[in-house]
């Protein structure tokens, strides 16, 4: 899978796509990740890519050119994706269908955005990453392609992770434990360590399940509430 991004600050970008799962992945040829300069494309001394919005206001905003000439120069794989507030939100979902792509684009706005004829011609969509305001869309697009990335078959060294962590089934994860079994006198669930797989399976369901309705309710809601064997889970397990 390829992933381009377009930004004014390309070395954070390739900082990201070094380290981690994402940077093994890169350096099996699992993931093509490159960074673009949007300023490479400026003709000023300055090399400027911002300028005062018409009609007045606080803030820059970014201009045109340096988009759509970056764009023409390197032609990155589309669609080509805006990092912005007034875009669908980023779940897992949406991580799947982009690993579903053979490659992708990502556009990192700064200061207060950019031009609006660079989301009319040139972006085929816009992400958000949450209800939250960046200083710019760097943090977005590294967010974008580590949820990505880790997707791509032989990225994760145990592909079964994907299978069982949050949102795989609408719900957040299960609890964890590892060793020692006994920490300053607060010990591991004994189920987890009963050899019983069968139970411990259950008790994960039922854990997940818990945790769901107390942090994410709107997630069970989502799913169209909770199923007669999941309710009989809950009291499976209440006590443990």
């Amino acid at each position: 899978m390829r992933i381009d991004v377009l930004t004014i600050f390309p070395e954070f970008i390739e900082e990201g796509f070094g380290v981690g799962v994402i940077g093994r992945g890169a350096r099996k040829g699992l993931l093509d990740l490159r960074a673009h300069d949007l300023r490479q494309e400026t003709t000023d001394v300055h090399q400027t890519v911002d300028s005062a919005p018409f009609g007045g206001g606080a803030g820059m905003v970014m201009r045109p050119e340096p988009v759509f000439d970056l764009l023409e120069a390197v032609t990155p794989p589309r669609p080509l994706i805006y990092l912005g507030p007034a875009g669908r939100h980023l779940t897992q979902t949406v991580a799947a269908e982009l690993a579903d792509l053979d490659g992708f684009s990502l556009l990192c706005g700064r200061y207060e955005g950019v031009d609006q004829r660079v989301l009319d011609h040139a972006v085929d969509d816009v992400i958000s990453v949450g209800d939250v305001v960046l200083a710019g869309g760097e943090i977005a697009a590294l967010t974008v392609v580590e949820a990505v990335g880790r997707l791509v078959p032989g990225v994760l060294g145990n592909a079964a992770s994907i299978d069982d962590e949050s949102f795989s089934d609408g719900l957040l994860e299960y609890p964890q434990y590892t060793r020692p079994a006994e920490y300053r006198s607060w010990a591991v669930p004994a189920v987890l360590t009963s050899g019983d797989h069968g139970k411990v399976a259950r008790w994960r369901r039922a854990k997940a399940l818990r945790l769901t309705l107390d942090r994410r309710p709107d997630l069970i809601e989502a799913r169209g509430g909770l199923s007669d064997e999941e309710q009989d889970l809950l009291l499976e397990f209440e006590d443990d």
